[in-house]
């Protein structure tokens, strides 16, 4: 540690692109600043940036943030897990979204709710009829529905604006699995097709950007087994950076994100409350975007 690591105090009106540069460069101050300047580098070199969401990202009200980032292409796609789907779903058609497990659990009626499971397992089917993945399925429901609420629905700007939006989930996982009108066919059938087509985003992947935000295990195995398929059918894909960001460290993003695909090198862990570092994060790329930086 030497003096020239050092923070230094923002005045209250500093801009973004300031208080960015004051932080300090040394253990998360340094590895915050390499993010940040891995995807302003790949924004620029037109190389893909993907963001890979756990549930409680879309929960913690950061709808907003993430769609501005793809709407000015500085992010490229998105893949999320079958909680994030759900919380998003439900957010565009009635603006509100989640409910006391326990409470629910204790009398069999947690994640009953009839529309959601109703009105989502309609989309999997209409999805797996028309050939196309859950993430696109899911984003067309939303848009014929006319939802209330479609312009914070990260599905349903996925789908209007036709970015890639792929749908990972677990079967048996999710509340909407236990809808009785539930088609595993349907799910397996639509997901494994995000499956392909977040595996053919990764083969474009050298020189770009793959961060985590609070998916601690299922986006991480997903993003592991697409790597070694693309590598494996002979694409080049070595040279890039992962980052994941949560609120503790956890095994598999540690190991399939962090370190396994970098092989240490480019890989960052930031630990952190999704509902600051989402923002913090946006606004920093934002602002070195627009200074030059």
């Amino acid at each position: 540690m030497t003096i020239s690591q050092f923070g230094s105090p923002c005045q209250p009106d500093v801009p973004m692109g300031e208080f960015f540069l004051s932080l300090p460069d040394i253990l998360a101050g340094s590895d915050f600043k390499a993010v940040v300047s891995a995807i302003v580098s790949a924004r620029k070199g037109k190389k893909p940036v993907m963001f890979m969401l756990g549930a409680h990202v879309i929960k913690c009200g950061l709808s907003p943030i993430l769609i501005d980032l793809l709407k000015r292409g500085i992010v490229g796609g998105l893949a999320i897990n079958g909680g994030c789907s759900i919380h998003d779903f439900e957010i565009a058609m009635w603006g509100k979204t989640s409910e006391d497990v326990e409470a629910g659990l204790s009398d069999g009626t947690f994640g009953m709710a009839d529309e959601t499971g109703r009105l989502m397992n309609e989309a999997y089917e209409e999805g797996a009829e028309q050939g196309i993945g859950m993430g696109e399925a899911l984003g067309r429901k939303l848009l014929a529905l006319n939802a209330p609420h479609r312009d914070l629905s990260i599905l349903a700007v996925c789908a209007d604006l036709e970015i890639s939006i792929t749908v990972h989930v677990c079967l048996g996982a999710d509340i909407v699995h236990q809808h009785p009108t539930a088609n595993g066919a349907a799910i397996g059938e639509t997901t494994y097709y995000d499956f392909k087509r977040f595996a053919s985003s990764v083969a474009d992947l050298e020189g770009g950007v793959i961060c985590n935000f609070g998916s601690s295990v299922v986006l991480p195995e997903v993003f592991l087994k697409a790597l070694t398929i693309v590598r494996n059918l002979g694409h080049p894909v070595k040279s890039f950076t992962t980052a994941n960001f949560d609120m503790t460290e956890q095994y598999r993003p540690r190991m399939n994100v962090v370190l396994r695909p970098t092989g240490g090198a480019g890989g960052y862990s930031i630990a952190g409350r999704h509902e600051i570092m989402v923002p913090l994060l946006a606004a920093a790329v934002r602002s070195q975007l627009q200074d030059g930086g």
